[in-house]
């Protein structure tokens, strides 16, 4: 699938010190430095469920894992960023029933509205970005070899649904009990699983699984739903995690740096994905570390698309918000503290991008100064310490405020501003 345009990445004259960046990773609960030795870095986030437009949650989790691979290019890394869409689930087909059009009109309309909102947040795009229908075929074979292995079984569609022509009438689903790594991505409790699990896309009730935290791998095709060929399985289509577990291997390979994402994604879906990994090809061949954005609120509530309370960027671009403005007030926040929106975030935000740019506007020749040297150093040091963001808005605040009070100033911390952190002055 084709992905949204990319941005120009200036070139920094600044040699990198070369300090790795560190975040925290979720499974270990710690600190750790990510990309791999060799000079690659290999990220993985998780894409939208295309029935709505881009809320600010979403927002800020493409900015945060954009960030992170803007620090790691400037750190002279091969980056390849994988990114999914789930054109194909649950949700996005009742909307589309609900609204009366068809669920590809709808996934290709808000795909289309997605581009649209990253390009304007300067949001570099990922090497592949893969919808879920294209996986399917990778899907399938894999869900047959887990069957082939004793590691998945099958459950059969209840009597009252009615099957789709060539479905083989059973549904698939892995048996967590052959998998001793289930667990480690949340390090939550069977309570804490249990407590969520319906909510966000599971079947605890599911009459016929082994456990009711079993997750669905193939779903056997019904009468007036999508469905493609599953060879061996049947016509169907894929459970939500398989794709991931799928998409992931095939264009990262195993071991790769960072699988990202929301922290509602924590489980089930990363557990789900990484578990279902380690069925295919063992414990390492997921992800090596795992982070993960939190939550943006609004009037005391998680903004999500169940609960309506949602800020979308596409709407606060309509009525003339600068998207630098909108990038500004994500920065802002620390990815892994949870936050609200208010209007006063993006006020000051909006102060903010206009102190930068009048500082950049006097940026008018090209020699290096003290200062812009200082400046990138702190850039760096604050991204490199788990990609912290607020501290280096900070670092760019004291230039802005030094050069409108008359200091001499170059060029150098605009580009880093744009190299760094996807601001366009």
């Amino acid at each position: 699938m084709k992905t949204w345009s990319t941005t120009a990445l200036p070139r920094l004259p600044i040699e990198h010190d070369g300090t790795p960046v560190r975040v925290h990773d979720t499974a270990g609960d710690r600190r750790v430095e990510v990309a791999g030795s060799d000079g690659r870095a290999r990220l993985y986030v998780c894409g939208i469920t295309p029935y709505d437009a881009t809320h600010l949650g979403h927002a800020a989790t493409y900015v945060t894992f954009d960030v992170l691979q803007r620090a790691w290019r400037d750190a002279g890394l091969e980056v390849t960023y994988v990114q999914n869409v789930t054109d194909v689930d649950e949700p996005l087909l009742e909307r589309a029933e609900r609204d009366g059009v068809e669920w590809q009109e709808l996934a290709r309309r808000e795909i289309d509205l997605f581009f649209t909102d990253m390009e304007a947040l300067r949001v570099l795009p990922p090497d592949h970005y893969v919808g879920a229908v294209e996986g399917i075929p990778d899907d399938v074979r894999a869900v047959e070899r887990l069957l082939g292995e004793g590691t998945a079984y099958e459950v059969p569609v209840p009597q009252d649904q009615a099957l789709a022509e060539g479905a083989r009438g059973a549904d698939v689903y892995l048996d967590l009990s052959t998998q001793p790594s289930f667990g480690a991505v949340s390090g939550w409790s069977r309570e804490q699983m249990m407590e969520v699990f319906a909510d966000r896309g599971g079947d605890p009730d599911r009459v016929g699984k082994r456990d009711p935290l079993d997750p669905l791998l193939w779903r056997s095709g019904r009468q007036g739903e999508p469905h493609w060929d599953g060879a061996s399985l049947g016509r169907g289509r894929p459970g939500w995690h398989i794709e991931c577990s799928t998409i992931a291997q095939r264009y990262l390979g195993p071991g790769f740096d960072v699988q990202g994402g929301g922290t509602d994604l924590v489980f089930p879906h990363h557990e789900m994905s990484a578990v279902q990994a380690a069925a295919l090809c063992g414990d390492d061949c997921f992800a090596r570390a795992y982070v993960h954005q939190a939550m943006v609120g609004l009037d005391g509530e998680k903004m999500s698309k169940s609960r309506g309370n949602l800020v979308l960027v596409s709407a606060l671009r309509a009525s003339g918000v600068d998207p630098m403005a909108i990038r500004l007030a994500l920065l802002g926040q620390h990815y892994r503290t949870e936050w609200g929106w208010t209007d006063q975030i993006l006020r000051e935000a909006g102060e903010r991008l206009d102190l930068w740019r009048r500082a950049g506007d006097m940026a008018a020749h090209e020699s290096v100064t003290e200062l812009g040297v200082t400046t990138v150093r702190r850039l760096r040091e604050r991204l490199a310490d788990d990609l912290d963001t607020p501290g280096a808005l900070d670092a760019v605040d004291d230039w802005a405020t030094t050069v409108v009070a008359g200091e001499p100033v170059s060029r150098l911390v605009v580009d880093a501003v744009d190299a760094l952190l996807g601001v366009q002055l």
